[in-house]
């Protein structure tokens, strides 16, 4: 069964305010006003002047303690990122990541086509592809995250902003800590914004989302075998607060069952808002050991993805 080993996050240390971005962003200070009073964005994380995206990967796969000493035992990385471009050609992160850690028998791969869920289909993959090997004691690093490089990432602005920020965790398939359960995808490709009605599919995306979220929530719950009340914390990606109040009220979830702290503080990270709420969770106490978690996310594509794991 695929289980997480390890999870850790790493938070470039430049915290820059929403209000400074309104110029990059090219916003109204009316929007910006809506980021922050009913979206929650108070501030992002950004690299410094000449950081690369494979210093982020880097210094969250450095967070996870159990990696050292176990770096011949990693068969898979596998990059999640929610965007198709992140480097000039030919700059390759993953490559370089391996170098870095020294993970001279790892075979490097990278996700990228669930957009913001890639995440976890990163981990769904990762799990396969070790069980089909049946090597015990094998590991996949999947680490995710990217820098804000091209113009898409900075799309619909009020309603969700981009920070930077990598999440990482050590994937084995028979471990015994976090125990995935159950795992549920939906593909909507009628409401990609890449399509040749983009306009319209963005509407359709927006005016549907809350239900077609929901269905796949419900959906992985019932895989799992359990029932929503049953669910200790929801780990959601970090679009906006709005979105996930409407959820909640969908699903009839309480929202302080939803860790939505690391909206205002971080931003929407792509890939890495699982990995980073993860953290969070673990540092304030809210996983308890036997405790099953709802981790879920949507992307702009469309795809709605939700994993039950037992802590």
């Amino acid at each position: 069964m695929t289980a997480l080993d390890a999870v850790a996050a790493h938070l470039p240390d430049r915290r820059v305010p929403i209000g400074e971005l309104g110029a990059e962003l090219e916003i109204s200070p009316t929007q910006l006003r809506v980021l922050r009073r009913f979206n929650g964005f108070a501030e992002v994380r950004r690299q410094r002047p000449g950081e690369t995206l494979a210093d982020l990967l880097h210094g969250a796969a450095r967070a996870l303690e159990p990696l050292r000493g176990r770096e011949h035992l990693v068969r898979y990385v596998l990059h999640a990122r929610g965007v198709p471009v992140v480097t000039p050609y030919p700059v390759n992160p993953v490559h370089e990541l391996i170098g870095r850690l020294g993970l001279t028998g790892a075979v490097g791969l990278t996700v990228t086509h669930h957009a913001c869920a890639s995440g976890l289909l990163a981990i769904d993959l990762a799990g396969r592809l070790l069980a089909n090997d049946g090597e015990p004691g094998a590991l996949a690093l999947v680490v995710a995250g990217e820098q804000v490089f091209t113009q898409d990432p900075r799309l619909a602005p009020d309603q969700r902003v981009f920070g930077e920020a990598a999440g990482a965790c050590l994937v084995s398939a028979g471990g015994t800590r976090d125990r995935l359960l159950s795992y549920v995808v939906s593909q909507r490709g009628d409401l990609d914004h890449w399509g040749t009605d983009g306009e319209a599919a963005m509407s359709l995306f927006a005016q549907d989302y809350t239900e077609l979220l929901g269905e796949v929530i419900l959906a992985a719950v019932k895989e799992a075998g359990l029932v929503l009340d049953e669910l200790g914390l929801v780990l959601p990606h970090n679009v906006n607060l709005v979105s996930w109040r409407r959820v909640c009220r969908r699903l009839g979830i309480p929202v302080e069952k939803v860790l939505l702290d690391n909206v205002a503080l971080v931003g929407h990270t792509p890939s890495a808002d699982a990995f980073v709420n993860h953290v969070s969770a673990v540092e304030q106490g809210r996983l308890r050991d036997g405790e099953r978690y709802l981790v879920t996310a949507a992307g702009l594509g469309s795809i709605f993805a939700a994993m039950i794991f037992e802590h």
